[in-house]
């Protein structure tokens, strides 16, 4: 059925492009473009299900549309309809050229954005001995074979250095994208393994542009200038080194102009399509790839430390959608397999692929091994290392359009990508499979499982309402605790009269440092002084996105009870989940550096679980002592609570447990929770109480009668998480 589609298809679409005009001798036509676009979107999607269903990526479906659409197939069975659909002429190819070239920018900015430098970091002793030889090896394979190709087979025998060293590269490289989506669907990409791989793979494709970007010199020269060579060498080690220090400061400061400032549809998206396009032009002056200018632009925004998932989504969407179908089923298109009935060609082919598999096997499984990874752990990183994929047709196009392969280096080096991404899924499972999971990995594991599924794994953004007084230096800092765990952004929102000091933003930088964890980035911290009442103060900053509000004003309670009018007005004009602080007894005095003793009140609700993991964070930023009290109706031991309640409690614990605290859990059977609450911050001389409750629509300021009794009564510092 669906080949009586597709045939359907083509046949529809030749008579369209005929009608076009097509063969007819005249200019490029925009109505064979649009066939063309049609085409290889709907037969690269096709094709890329059917892929998906017996365990492939993807991409594969769209190269192969390609190959079908092109010489390969369709030119080869019906050669007619393949001169209509997509003719010769270099006018109107250039036309499909053009957005597939925009698609390699969009594709290398994607694979920049997932681009993990933190995990590199960590695993960076393995990565890099892996990277080394994993790339030294089959990039030395690569070299020898293009020094002694034939002749005939060079497009330039003048530059058969410049060839060699793009078989070389085109050898040495790996696809994060395959590597990471293979390791990512066998829920393997945070075991140690997992992460040496994906580490691995980044460093392999960072190395790859930069030698491609120098190659890219050499072609240009025409011979090989020392000089240019380099003056491009030098000065692309010098992009990279201001792109990834000041760059990353310039780049997020950019992302939150662009989100904060502007009102227009998907405004960040355009500012980070024309940091893009600058940094590949900067690139190109420099007499290197803009490739190289588009990967680092998404290593940059793949490091901002806000709007990363929106951001990802809306680019995800049009690049996979539209760009990627078009470049690589362009790429297929390119690729001529006809050629491989040349008996030597073929073997040529399979000598290309042999070698590369061999030499990036070895390499890999050796440099496993020079880092210390076991056997079965080194055979899964050698399996893992070999797929070239999308990554590969891109630098075969680049080598293509640069002149440095010819039409049947481009063919073969297509071919042995496609068959090396096919082998790797099955291979890389099949090793994997023989790893175990045990020990330090299994705990580290089940701890990063837990902090994803929370709260507070997916905040982003922090905005703090507070003035200059006690109460307000105290939510800052509870404010820098949460935002030092993951390295959050911050704006603070100095209500009150107008002052020279910023004894808030440094209450929030102070908190962050002496919280911040190993993994996580600087904290920015943003203040602004706002003089106009509480409530358009916050309203005016919220509009700009932030996942939570933190509110510390003064006073807190209402003289006839519940919240005084600044703080509910402020929590009214802020629609997400809000933190209400006051602070009291040593806070007051001394509320950046008093010590801390964290009571978190748990009922079975998922808001009281939230707010549970906010007392987990700041106990640990703070290193400070954490007690668990489950206030229940029913009888007061564990084993008498109801199932749902034990496992509210259990997670609770478990929770903290992975954060590497010890906890002290109590728990009350009472019909009045409030009182039961005040005696246990007094028996256990807790200076802090933290509470979730349930934030209801329309009621942004009603936090419950036992938050609002525990505020008016408590003479400890209390935060409750409305969410």
């Amino acid at each position: 059925m669906r080949s009586l589609v597709l045939a359907a298809a083509l046949a529809v679409a030749a008579g369209t492009a005929e009608a076009a005009g097509i063969g007819t001798g005249g200019g490029p036509s925009e109505v064979v473009l649009v066939v063309q676009i049609v085409l290889l979107l709907t037969v690269g999607r096709l094709l890329g299900e059917a892929m998906l269903r017996v365990g492939q990526p993807a991409v594969m479906g769209q190269l192969l549309a390609g190959i079908l659409l092109g010489p390969s197939f369709l030119g080869a069975a019906w050669p007619e309809a393949q001169a209509w659909l997509f003719p010769p002429g270099r006018d109107q190819r250039a036309l499909l050229d053009g957005i597939a070239q925009l698609g390699i920018l969009l594709l290398l900015l994607m694979t920049g954005m997932e681009t993990d430098l933190a995990l590199v970091r960590k695993v960076r002793r393995a990565a890099l001995s892996v990277s080394v030889t994993g790339v030294a090896v089959p990039f030395a394979c690569g070299f020898l074979l293009g020094w002694f190709l034939p002749a005939a087979m060079l497009p330039h025998p003048e530059l058969r250095l410049v060839t060699a060293l793009f078989l070389g590269t085109a050898l040495a490289i790996s696809s994060v994208k395959i590597v990471a989506m293979v390791v990512r669907e066998m829920n393997f990409l945070r075991r140690n393994v997992g992460q040496v791989i994906v580490a691995s793979a980044i460093i392999d494709d960072t190395i790859g542009w930069v030698i491609i970007a120098v190659i890219f010199s050499l072609a240009q020269g025409g011979a090989v200038d020392l000089w240019e060579v380099g003056r491009s060498l030098a000065g692309t080690l010098v992009f990279l080194g201001i792109s990834l220090t000041l760059g990353r400061r310039l780049v997020f400061r950019l992302i939150r102009w662009a989100n904060d400032s502007l009102r227009s549809e998907a405004a960040v998206i355009t500012a980070i399509l024309v940091l893009m396009g600058v940094m590949a032009l900067v690139t190109q002056a420099l007499g290197v790839h803009t490739v190289l200018g588009a990967f680092v632009a998404g290593l940059l925004v793949g490091q901002s430390p806000i709007l990363t998932g929106r951001i990802d989504e809306q680019l995800r969407g049009v690049v996979t959608a539209l760009f990627a179908p078009i470049f690589f089923g362009l790429a297929g298109l390119s690729a001529d397999l006809t050629i491989l009935r040349d008996p030597h060609l073929l073997l040529l082919t399979l000598g290309l692929i042999a070698i590369a598999s061999l030499g990036k096997f070895a390499g890999a499984f050796a440099g496993g091994r020079i880092g210390g990874l076991r056997t079965p752990e080194s055979l899964a990183l050698a399996c893992g290392m070999n797929a070239r994929g999308s990554t590969e047709v891109i630098v075969a196009s680049i080598g293509l359009g640069m002149g440095a392969l010819s039409q049947d280096l481009y063919t073969m080096i297509v071919a042995m990508a496609l068959i090396t991404t096919l082998a790797m899924p099955p291979t890389l499972r099949w090793a994997l499979h023989r790893l175990p999971l045990k020990g330090e990995e299994k705990e580290r594991l089940e701890r990063e499982a837990a902090e994803e599924r929370g709260f507070v794994a997916r905040l982003e953004r922090l905005l703090v309402a507070a003035d200059d007084g006690p109460k307000g230096r105290f939510a800052a800092r509870l404010a820098g605790l949460v935002a030092g765990s993951r390295g959050m952004p911050v704006t603070v929102v100095r209500l009150g009269a107008p002052t020279e000091e910023r004894v808030l933003s440094g209450a929030v930088a102070e908190a962050a440092r002496s919280a911040r964890d190993e993994e996580a980035g600087t904290v920015e911290v943003t203040e602004l002084a706002r003089p106009e009442p509480a409530a358009d103060a916050v309203g005016a900053e919220a509009a700009k996105g932030y996942d939570l509000l933190v509110v510390g004003i003064d006073p807190t309670v209402a003289p006839e009870g519940g919240l005084a009018d600044a703080v509910a007005a402020a929590a009214e004009r802020f629609d997400g989940p809000l933190a209400i602080a006051a602070a009291r007894g040593p806070h007051r005095d001394d509320p950046e550096r008093a010590a801390l003793s964290v009571l978190a009140v748990i009922d079975g609700t998922r808001a009281a679980r939230r707010g549970a993991e906010i007392a987990v964070t700041l106990a640990r930023s703070a290193g400070a002592p954490l007690t668990v009290l489950f206030v229940s109706e029913g009888k007061g031991r564990l084993a008498g609570l109801r199932q749902d309640d034990a496992t509210a409690l259990r997670e609770v614990l478990d929770l903290a447990e992975k954060a590497g605290l010890r906890v002290r859990t109590e728990i009350r059977a009472t019909r009045a929770p409030e009182r039961a609450i005040l005696r246990q911050a007094r028996a256990g001389d807790h200076d802090l109480i933290v509470i979730g409750v349930t934030r209801r629509a329309g009621e942004g300021a009603v936090l419950g009668p036992l938050a609002e009794t525990v505020l008016e009564a408590s003479d400890r510092s209390v935060l409750f998480l409305a969410s």
